[in-house]
């Protein structure tokens, strides 16, 4: 379900419903976070949740105002306070788990001596992140995203004056290294794959750029089999379960269904026949296996799944590539390294950056630039290229 407004949308779409979340005052002054669900539409979701952030507003400044903030408490209590249950009341279970990490394995670890909260500095960040960097080449970055949600919230509710963060040294965040094979390499990868089980897999990435999450989440209902489009509207993700107390100690993983990565990555995509081709091959797979599984088979009408329906694992997809790659000769290719050499292609056809942005479900022009600034027309001709480069010979 595509959102009316999505640059400025505040709603999501689940359980065929559209929800907003909500924020709930308690009487400790505590925050507890919650959804609310049953509208037609994502503007009316909209108009609830500005009600309801207005509301919490007003309430908030009511209780500062007849409650003083202990601005005596101390930095690491602060932390693990706002991370248990202010940030992981609030955010999807991967979020808290890459939350969780940061706190307890990066942050907590490197502070040498604690300080209360509204003596935290500049100085005293420098310090500490100067340490927390050195754990890996993203561990600065992330321990100062991290600390600055924190202390810009402290901000907020009185416990220090102002966001010390902002004053802080920036840490790079890496960009990863992914591998693009060339046309030669690709020809050889896409003949191997035809005779795999992931070949449509594949193709979804290379072709359509889609991630990884949005090619498990799609069903045959999001395909126009006369239009040949595909509506990329959900994705499935990880659910990292982590107890609250346990520091970062994941309890099990699960498997759930999300809305896609941004409000852009509600798209709709031209889809070259090749991959539409093979979309038809795998709902005639799926209509024998659940004939062959009967009442075993759990028809939730994904394109991607198991013979008997349920979901791959997340590891799937990028176990079968390794092991296709190797067996080829060919360097090791993720799934997000497939996706990658789709966006290589449309630079290389000189698509304007903007439509590129917009394939791949960017939530900005800037994500695009920085991902691809370093490598750099129209849509029949992206179909026609498509159609035609990369084929295999015998299929």
């Amino acid at each position: 379900m595509k959102k009316d407004n999505p640059q400025k949308s505040k709603s999501f779409y689940e359980n065929n419903s559209w929800y907003h979340r909500v924020k709930i005052l308690q009487e400790d002054g505590t925050v507890r976070y919650s959804k609310k669900g049953g509208f037609a539409t994502s503007r009316e979701a909209d108009k609830s949740y500005d009600k309801y952030e207005a509301d919490f507003k007003k309430a908030y400044r009511a209780y500062q105002m007849a409650h003083k903030v202990n601005t005596e408490v101390m930095f690491k209590d602060y932390l693990i306070y706002w991370f248990e249950e202010v940030f992981s009341q609030r955010v999807e279970s991967t979020t808290r788990m890459v939350g969780a990490y940061a706190i307890y394995d990066l942050i907590l670890p490197q502070m040498e001596y604690d300080i209360k909260v509204k003596y935290v500095n500049v100085e005293y960040l420098d310090t500490l992140l100067e340490r927390v960097s050195r754990a890996s080449a993203s561990a600065g970055n992330k321990g100062r995203e991290i600390l600055n949600l924190a202390l810009k919230e402290a901000a907020i509710a009185g416990y220090v004056k102002t966001n010390p963060v902002a004053g802080t040294k920036p840490y790079k965040r890496p960009k990863p290294k992914i591998t693009v094979l060339g046309k030669e390499k690709t020809k050889v990868l896409l003949k191997a794959a035809s005779q795999n089980n992931w070949y449509l897999e594949i193709l979804l990435a290379l072709f359509c750029g889609l991630r990884k999450g949005e090619i498990m989440g799609l069903k045959f209902g999001d395909f126009d089999f006369e239009k040949s489009t595909v509506y990329i509207s959900r994705q499935i993700a990880s659910d990292p379960i982590i107890e609250k107390g346990s520091g970062s100690k994941i309890k099990k993983y699960g498997l759930v269904e999300r809305a896609p990565k941004t409000p852009n990555s509600y798209r709709t995509l031209r889809v070259p026949e090749v991959v539409m081709r093979e979309v038809r091959k795998r709902r005639q797979i799926v209509e024998n296996n659940k004939m062959k599984y009967a009442e075993g088979y759990q028809d939730r009408d994904y394109v991607c799944c198991q013979e008997n329906g349920k979901l791959h694992s997340m590891t799937a997809m990028n176990n079968a590539l390794t092991k296709l790659c190797s067996r080829n000769g060919l360097p090791h290719v993720t799934v997000h390294g497939l996706r990658h050499m789709y966006a290589t292609i449309l630079i290389e056809m000189e698509v304007p950056i903007v439509k590129i942005s917009a394939l791949l479900g960017h939530g900005s022009v800037h994500t695009t630039f920085e991902y691809y600034c370093d490598v750099m027309d129209e849509n029949e001709n992206i179909l026609a290229f498509m159609n035609n480069a990369f084929v295999p010979v015998a299929v």
